[in-house]
Order: structure tokens, then sequence, then C-alpha cells
């Protein structure tokens, strides 16, 4: 039998291995109830043998006592800032100015994610974590070992036979935008405090003085540079560092890459720009260094700032800006939701002056007053929202926001149903907002794609009664459109063609563009697959619709309240009349990527992402936003990073845009 010295240190290495290949590859090579039982045996010999414990166990994430403060840190090389930029031709600036040091060009760079988040040192001797500090003012920062011991993706051991006897790795700890969302999910749930974004979360995370607390927070990191080393580890570039960093188990982000050039570095920068909002944490520019350390040597500092890298610096994604009144907006189902008007703010790369509030149960969370000095956030294409209040700023005359009573549009007296957050108006399309908001998105691309109808010209339409219901779009005739402002001859016979197109369509866009309740794309393809036809669909039964995919009780009473209005169904029947029309299937209809599952990453040049997931599940495919094993197959654009390293890894099938499009022509319309 072996001894439990042995058995405990054996278990300590597979238990390492399974955590590195979970929670830093995200590759795991048993399932979860396997590591439980390794874990679980691991804690049970190690409670049975107190004095066999050590620090670096990985049973011992959560074990330090709460602190009442947190000692200084002296950091042997000082954590430096770095120089900033914000335009292309200051990036060449930065260039130039090495190359008249150097007396020579800089061959390579390394360009990686500016991760916005708390920057950390962390401490191994002879493989082990020692110690983790922050950043501080550069020269001395605060002992947080106990909180940073807590955090899955931090090694508690390094991996590997190579390690230095002596190691400082620095990095960058952050927030997950899913974990974050989660957090204050779970916290608005509790009536707990909710954080503002995730540097917030993360910052405050690790100055909890109790580890238990951090333990809870959703915390991960990305190592990024080298510190002070022992003499036993001569790496001759950054490049090599980070490989090292990958090999010893650390977080590396995957986006970093090493380039040829100046352009190559403002290139990098531009395609991570269109990648932010996707990336799954925030981003607040990119870091640029020159890869040769003898390089670095030769430039040095200046005025405490490395001459060998620079900081792009993106438009900023949040700013504070001050809450000037509140309108209320109907939405297509009804839903009210408060608008805020802002003094007019650069923020996300443009200038804003309206930020959605959601709803009135967000407006008494945040505490807003109309007067209040807001923080508004907006980041890629996402509306932008206020995230929280700067409650110091508080002028002494700001005013409360009153919940209304009636509908802004028609006068409605509002409704709210049940738990329901929202507010609504229930006077359906006799609403006039709610009309227009059910037409346009009839006529969206998603829906109808009806090209020229846009929200101006629909305000026209239905501002002079020439449409009530999406079936009188069906009915308009040339002189209707010829009287309406921007409409000449052409720009009215180009419309109506468009409409007559627009009858040849698929059952999945025709229920989606119908508008009912919580029916997105997905949902309407796969109730068109299991009924095949309208008529059997509209007559379905609450048990019949749950049994399909995506289908709950929710959506399936949404279906048949629909389809149990009169006025509902005579707008189905009148489009039907008009020659709206489809193929009919008999239901569960074999189609080129039916039980299929793609990942789209990377940047498609010739559609959408939206369009091309439309076109996919139009085939019967899945649309997935991250690779597994049960991946079919991956399209790969431009920029193409973690989730096409992640598809080679696991050896899913991966298409370039060439390909996918050759695709999209074999089988659309087979």
């Amino acid at each position: 039998m072996m001894e439990p010295e042995q058995e405990i240190e054996q278990l300590r290495e597979q238990v390492r291995f399974h955590l590195h290949r979970y929670h830093v590859l995200d590759d795991p090579e048993i399932a979860d109830v396997e590591f439980d039982l390794l874990f679980d045996r691991l804690v049970e010999l190690e409670n049975a043998n107190p004095d066999l414990v050590v620090p670096d166990s990985p049973t011992q994430r959560v074990g330090a006592e709460p602190s009442t403060e947190f000692d200084e840190v002296v950091h042997a090389i000082p954590m430096l800032s770095l120089d900033k930029c914000v335009s292309g031709d200051e990036i060449k600036a930065w260039q130039d100015r090495c190359v008249r040091i150097l007396g020579e060009d800089i061959l390579s760079y390394v360009c990686e994610p500016k991760i916005d988040g708390v920057a950390v040192s962390l401490l191994y001797e002879d493989g082990g974590l020692v110690r983790a500090a922050t950043r501080g003012n550069g020269e001395v920062g605060e002992d947080i070992t106990s909180n940073v011991r807590t955090i899955d993706q931090v090694p508690l051991r390094l991996l590997g036979v190579d390690v230095p006897r002596s190691i400082e790795i620095r990095g960058e700890i952050y927030m997950p935008l899913a974990g974050f969302h989660a957090y204050n999910a779970r916290a608005m749930k509790s009536g707990e405090k909710t954080v503002v974004n995730p540097r917030n979360g993360a910052a405050g995370s690790l100055r909890q003085l109790d580890p238990g607390v951090t333990a809870q927070r959703p915390l991960s990191v990305f190592c990024y540079a080298m510190g002070r080393c022992s003499d036993d580890f001569r790496p001759r570039t950054h490049a090599d560092v980070l490989e090292a960093f990958r090999k010893w188990g650390c977080c590396v982000n995957p986006r970093v890459e090493v380039v040829e050039g100046c352009e190559a570095c403002i290139v990098y920068i531009e395609r991570l720009a269109q990648e932010r909002a996707s990336l799954g944490y925030e981003i607040d520019g990119v870091v640029l260094k020159a890869n040769d350390f003898s390089a670095q040597e030769r430039l040095g500092s200046v005025t405490r700032k490395p001459r060998w890298a620079m900081a792009f610096k993106y438009p900023a994604e949040e700013v504070t800006t001050i809450i000037t009144g509140v309108e209320f907006q109907v939405g297509r189902t009804g839903a009210i939701t408060p608008v805020a008007k802002l003094d007019p703010v650069f923020v996300g790369g443009v200038t804003v002056s309206n930020a959605t509030l959601h709803n009135m149960d967000e407006i008494a969370r945040l505490g807003i007053r109309v007067g209040d000095a807001v923080i508004v956030h907006r980041a890629g294409d996402v509306i932008p929202q206020v995230v929280g209040v700067v409650e110091s700023r508080r002028p002494a005359g700001a005013r409360r926001i009153p919940i209304p009573r009636k509908c802004p549009a028609c006068g409605t007296v509002l409704e709210k149903i049940g738990d329901e957050v929202v507010v609504r108006c229930p006077s359906g399309m006799t609403c006039v907002a709610q009309r227009k908001e059910a037409i346009e998105h009839f006529a969206s691309r998603s829906g109808m794609d009806i090209e020229g109808l846009g929200d101006k010209l629909i305000d026209q339409l239905v501002d002079q009664e020439l449409v009530k219901t999406p079936a009188d779009l069906y009915q308009l005739r040339g002189e209707d459109l010829t009287e309406l402002d921007r409409m000449g001859a052409k720009s009215s016979a180009n419309l109506l063609e468009s409409i007559r197109k627009s009858c040849d369509t698929t059952l999945a866009r025709f229920i989606h563009a119908l508008g009912i309740r919580e029916v997105g794309e997905a949902t309407a393809i796969a109730l068109a697959e299991r009924f095949g036809a309208l008529e059997p669909l509209m007559a379905a039964t609450l048990d019949e619709l749950t049994e399909v995919e995506d289908v709950g009780p929710i959506v399936a009473g949404n279906l048949r309240s629909f389809f149990d209005n009169s006025d509902n169904n005579e707008i189905v029947l009148a489009l039907v009349a008009a020659g709206v029309c489809w193929p009919v299937t008999d239901g569960l209809v074999n189609v080129p990527c039916a039980g299929e599952t793609w990942v789209l990453t990377g940047t498609l040049e010739s559609m959408s992402r939206g369009e091309a997931r439309t076109r996919l599940r139009n085939l019967g495919a899945k649309v997935a936003g991250s690779v597994s094993p049960n991946t079919t197959r991956v399209v790969a654009g431009p920029g193409a990073g973690a989730k096409l390293a992640r598809a080679e890894v696991l050896e899913v099938p991966v298409l370039s845009e060439t390909d996918f499009l050759a695709f999209l022509r074999n089988h659309e319309g087979a």
C-alpha cells in the first residue's frame, strides 16, 4: 500500500495538472465527477495527516484568517507606467525616436491587449507562490497574497522542471464580463451592493480583508511580463518569456502577437478594436513592446517610463456626465423604457446624448435623480447605458424620477404583470408607438427583409394612416408613396418591388417577423422545423409547443396568447391573402446542417456576423459562441484568435471565408 506522503504528493500533481487543463487551457481531460474524486481524496488524506499540508497544495486556495490591514511590499524592480498615444502618427513618432537611439530599426514588436484590470506582482521561489502584491505607486505595493491565492487561474506552484529558482511574474487581474454580469445579477437578487464595472469589481475584490470574500468573486489573470529573476533563466526576447509562462502553467492572453514593423502594429490595433466587444473581458487599448531584450536595455527608461514600450489607448468606454432629464419610450411589446437625456459626451468613439435606464426598478436600484452626475458605459455597438451615480456630486435640486401611470404614446393606463420588472402598455397595435415598432421589426433584415423601409418612412406611413398593420404594406400603391417626403417615383417603385419580393420568404422568417414576445430567430427556426406549416403551429397546444427546443412554458404561453388573439389572426390571414408564402413541409424538415453546431470567429468581409448566423440557422445549424468537442465546423475570418486555436487543438474542421461562401452557394436552396 502506498504511504500517505507519497499518495498525497501524487494526488497534488494530478490535481494541479487537471486544474491547469481546466482553468488555463480550457481543455479538461477528465469529467468533473472524476476530478472531484481526486480532489476529495486529497482533502481526506490531508485532514488525516495535517503535518503533511503545505501552503502550495491545491486544497489551500482559501485558508488564511481575515486581515486587519495589508503589509507593504517594496518592488525589487519598479513596476513602471507607460507612455500613452491615441493615433498611428504617434506610434510612428515613437518608433522614430527608438530608431534614433538604437541606430537601427526595431525588427519585431510584441502586441498585447491592454487589460482593464489591476496590475499584480507574483513572486515564485523554487516554483511555489510565496507573495502577491499590488502595483501601488510603482515602487511600493500592498501584500495581497492571501486574496490572490483564491484565484484558480493563478498557479500556486509552477509546472515543469525548468522553473527558475526565483522569478517575479507580473500580470493583470481582471473580472471577465460573464462573471461580472452574473455577480451583479446575484447581488441584485439578494439585495447586496453591485459593482459599477469589471475593473472596480477586480480592485474591490483584491482589497477584501477576508480572503473568503475574494474567493466568491469571479476573478481571472493574464500574465504579461517578468520582473526580478534568478540567473538560471536568461530569455532573449519578451516572446520567449511569454512562452515560458505558458509552459509553466500561467495564463497568457491568446491575442498576444509578435509582428514585424510599425505598420503591422497599427494593423493589430485596428483589428483588435473591431473585436473588442466580443473578447469577453474589458480592454482599454494595446501595449506595444520591443521584443528583443537587448534593444529594451539600450533604450532604457525616462521619467520612470520605459522608452521601449507604448500604450495605445482606445476611446474611453466609460465617462461621467449629467442627466438633464428622462423620457419614456414604448417598445414593440409595449414595454416602457426610461431613457436618460444627457449632457452630450464622447464615449466609446462617438458622442452620445441618450442612454438607456432599462426599467424603473433599475432607476430605484441605482438611486438616479435628474441632475445627477452619472457614469455612462458604451462598448462596441451596444446601446449606451447608465451604470452608476456619483452621489458626492449630487446637486441640491436633484429631482426624483416618478413612475409613469399612462402610456406616453396613447395614454392607456400602464400595467405590471406578475413579477415582471417591466411596465407595459396593454394596447398592442392600437398604440401608435407599438404599431411603428412592430412594422419596423416586421420589415427588418432578420424579418421580411423589406429593403428601403426605414423608421423615418414608417413614421410617415403610420402617421398618415396609410399603414395600420404589417398587412397594409402589401396594399400600398405608387400614388400613396409619392406623396411622402423624399419619395419620388423611382424610390416608390423600388420600395414596392422590395415589398413584392418579400412575399417569397421562409416560415421561420415569417414567424420571427410577427414579433411574438421572446420568439427570436433561433426559436422561430425551431418552430418552423417542428411544425413545417403555419396552420399546425397556430393550433398547437401548450404541451406540443414546449416539446420544441428553445421553447419553455413562458414562450409557449406567449405563442398561444398571440395566436388566440383575433386581431393577430386577422393580420396573419391578411398577410397570407396578400401573397406572403413559403415552402411547406411536413415538419421536422430535412435541412443540410440539421444537428450541426457551427462557430464564427474573426471578421467576415463579405457579410456581417448576424447575416452569417441567420444563413447558417436557415440551413438548420446551431450557431454557438465557443468551440467545444461538439463543434461541427468553425468559420475563421481575419483576426481569428482563441477560438481558432482551440479548434486546431480539438481538430475541428476550419473553413476560410472563401470556403464558407462556397459552402453556402452549394447548400442554400438545395
